[in-house]
C-alpha cells in the first residue's frame, strides 16, 4: 500500500500523461538554408514514418485529449496519434523547445552565425550546465524549465483522471521528468525520436512510469530508430 501510494501503482483516478518525442526533423543545409528553418523544420520522410507508427502504437489505446508545442515537427506528430481518436491536438505555445535561436533574425543564414549554431545546437552546453545556471544560449535554463514544468501542471490541472498525450521535444521531456525526479541537469537523456515516456499523477504525488520506450519503433534493423 505505501508503494501504490508512493508509485501511483494500482490507484483509480490517476492522470497519465505519455509524452512523445517528435518524429526525426527535416535539417537543411547549413550552408545555405536560413536560421528560421533550423528553428521551426517540418518532420523529415524518416521523420514522418516515425510519427505514423507512434500514431498506430497509441491509437488501441484510450486518449482523452492531445497536446502538442506549436513547432511544425512537434505538431505534425501530435496529429498523427489525435486523428486515430477524430480529434485535433491542443497547441500550447509553452511546450515549444529551448529557444536556442531566439536572438538571431530567423532570415540570416546559418553559416553566419556557425559558431554560435554549433555550440547551442550540439545540446553540449545544456548537457553540462546545471538548472538554473547561466549559458550562450538566449533563454536560460531557470526560465525554460519554469515555464516547461508550469505549462505541464497546467494540463494535469484541467484533465484530472484523463490519458493525456502530450506531443513536444527533448529539452521539454527532459526538464518536466528532471523536476520530478529531482535531477539538476537540464539534458539528463537523450530521448529518441517518437519515443515514448509516461509519468502517473495523482494525490500530490508525480511518478515516472517509463522513460524513452522505443519498442514499437522497432524493425529487423532497427531502421526506425534515431535521435
Amino acid at each position: 500500500m505505501v508503494f501504490d501510494r508512493a508509485f501511483l501503482t494500482d490507484i483509480e483516478g490517476i492522470t497519465e500523461l505519455i509524452f512523445v518525442r517528435h518524429g526525426e526533423q527535416h535539417i537543411p543545409d547549413p550552408r545555405t538554408g536560413p536560421v528560421g528553418g533550423t528553428f521551426d523544420p517540418p518532420l523529415s520522410e524518416r521523420g514522418e514514418q516515425q510519427a505514423k507508427v507512434v500514431g498506430e502504437r497509441l491509437s488501441v489505446d484510450r486518449i482523452d485529449v492531445v497536446y502538442a508545442s506549436p513547432l511544425k515537427r512537434a505538431l505534425e506528430t501530435g496529429r498523427q496519434v489525435a486523428r486515430h481518436h477524430r480529434m485535433e491536438p491542443i497547441v500550447v505555445d509553452d511546450l515549444r523547445e529551448i529557444e536556442v535561436f531566439r536572438d538571431i533574425p530567423p532570415t540570416v543564414l546559418q553559416w553566419t552565425f556557425s559558431a554560435r549554431v554549433s555550440c547551442s545546437a550540439s545540446g553540449s552546453g545544456c548537457c553540462a550546465r546545471r538548472s538554473g545556471m547561466s549559458t550562450r544560449i538566449p533563454e536560460s535554463s531557470f526560465d525554460f524549465r519554469k515555464r516547461t514544468v508550469n505549462a505541464v501542471e497546467s494540463i494535469i490541472a484541467q484533465n484530472e483522471g484523463k490519458r493525456v498525450v502530450i506531443a513536444c521535444h527533448g529539452g521539454v521531456i527532459n526538464a518536466y521528468v528532471g523536476h520530478i525526479i529531482g535531477v539538476d541537469y537540464d539534458m539528463f537523456f537523450r530521448p529518441a525520436h517518437c519515443s515514448i515516456s509516461v509519468v502517473f499523477s495523482g494525490q500530490g504525488v508525480r511518478a515516472l512510469q517509463s522513460l524513452n520506450d522505443v519498442h514499437h519503433l522497432r524493425t529487423n534493423e532497427w531502421t526506425l530508430v534515431s535521435h
